[in-house]
């Protein structure tokens, strides 16, 4: 499975739990699609969780996490960094 499918899986649980059954597309912006804040900080750690990754405080932005394409680009420069 590529990072983007990951990514997508992840977010796909978390609406799932929000009543969505949405899949959401890579450049889809994930609050629109129905996750609240509460959801996005518990994305951020699964996304860390699933790629054994820690991201760096300086990283913990609403932009880095709005797409799948912004996340999955946060875990390749955060895995690269590690």
């Amino acid at each position: 499975m590529s990072p983007a499918e990951r990514v997508i899986a992840i977010a796909c649980r978390m609406l799932v739990k929000r009543g969505k059954n949405t899949i959401p597309g890579s450049d889809d912006n994930l609050r629109d699609a129905g996750l609240t804040s509460l959801d996005m900080v518990n994305l951020m750690l699964a996304i860390e969780a699933e790629f054994d990754i820690e991201f760096p405080q300086s990283a913990m932005t609403p932009d880095n996490f709005d797409t799948v394409r912004a996340i999955e680009a946060l875990v390749s420069v955060t895995a690269k960094a590690a």
